[in-house]
């Protein structure tokens, strides 16, 4: 019998690195893309551990796992850090801190 790919294995991969490369996005949009590949990767697993010599694919689904789950927390540090800038400085605040540093850099 032959093996077939498993099911958005590479797109569980994709959404892991994005989740990663977007947790400066405020921590919303890498919170959102980790929280899908996760979700896809409990899917495409059970699907994987009902018959795994029906599938290949799953070592995309494994690091995909890992780097949402790397994704998730770096997102959530981040959400909790601009929660936090917010609370303390609020609006303003943040607005002049923004300002000091473009005069600083000279942008």
């Amino acid at each position: 019998m032959e093996q077939q790919k498993l099911p958005n294995s590479t797109l569980i991969l994709v959404f892991g690195i994005i989740s990663i490369v977007t947790c400066c996005c405020y921590g919303v949009l890498g919170l959102i893309f980790a929280i899908i590949a996760l979700v896809m990767a409990k899917k495409a697993t059970a699907l994987y551990m009902e018959a795994p010599e029906q599938y290949s694919g799953f070592q995309n689904v494994k690091t995909g796992k890992i780097l949402a789950y790397i994704g998730l927390g770096l997102n959530i540090l981040y959400l909790g850090y601009t929660i936090w800038l917010f609370a303390t400085l609020g609006t303003e605040g943040i607005m002049n801190m923004q300002q000091e540093m473009m005069e600083q850099y000279g942008m």
